[in-house]
């Protein structure tokens, strides 16, 4: 028993690690958004592949442990969850080079307005996943339950920035390509607060072993394809 606890500790560090990396990411991604200093995506790249390499050990550790330590109750609903958080901060790394990507467009050419309401989005959906994580070192679902509070902030954010720019690609046809790239941002960021939600679930169904998947979702959230 104290062997599986250790392991199980191990591997709990090991997501945390993760977490840190695509926290990471993130954060590097909006700095060049914002600083408008496209040599930092070379770091984002560097981080993504730790934290491709970390899923898949995730992931192995995860099914060995099932297979050859038969845990039963919390851990076993441990176990399972690490997978899919793994699997939620592997898509929160994607966004944040999606967002390099998107903001090469944006350093080609002049900065359209400060970038609408795009760093105040980045910064809750940042704190979003800094509190998913800490309620799972701490097991306290009152952190995950700001972080579903948090989601409509993310989501009223999305919809505010495509009006506003709406409004500059009718006004202006030049300021097309600018706005579109910040818009495909607010959607990159509108899925960093969709995994930070989903990890807050796992949290839940870990501490609690209730389901709560979808049931705190608003009519307006729309569903998207992976990038």
């Amino acid at each position: 028993m104290r062997q599986l606890e250790g392991k199980l500790q191990s591997l709990q560090e090991r997501l945390l690690l993760m977490g840190r990396l695509a926290e990471s990411m993130l954060e590097t991604a909006l700095r060049v958004l914002i600083e408008r200093n496209g040599a930092l995506g070379a770091e984002v790249m560097r981080m993504e592949q730790e934290v491709n390499e970390l899923q898949i050990e995730i992931d192995d550790t995860a099914v060995k442990l099932t297979a050859l330590q038969q845990p039963v109750g919390g851990d076993v609903r441990f176990l399972f969850m690490a997978s899919r958080i793994a699997m939620e901060l592997e898509r929160i790394a994607d966004q944040a080079v999606n967002i390099i990507g998107n903001a090469r467009h944006l350093l080609k050419a002049p900065p359209l307005r400060p970038l609408v309401d795009l760093p105040v989005m980045g910064e809750i959906a940042e704190g979003m996943v800094k509190d998913s994580l800490e309620s799972l070192v701490t097991r306290e679902c009152s952190l995950a339950n700001r972080v579903f509070e948090e989601e409509k902030k993310v989501d009223a954010y999305r919809d505010q920035i495509f009006r506003v720019l709406l409004t500059y690609m009718m006004a202006d046809p030049g300021t097309i390509e600018r706005a579109l790239a910040l818009i495909l941002i607010s959607r990159n960021l509108e899925r960093v607060g969709d995994h930070a939600t989903n990890i807050a679930e796992e949290v839940i169904y870990l501490v609690e072993g209730r389901e709560v998947r979808h049931s705190h979702e608003s009519d307006t959230r729309r569903p998207e394809a992976e990038a």
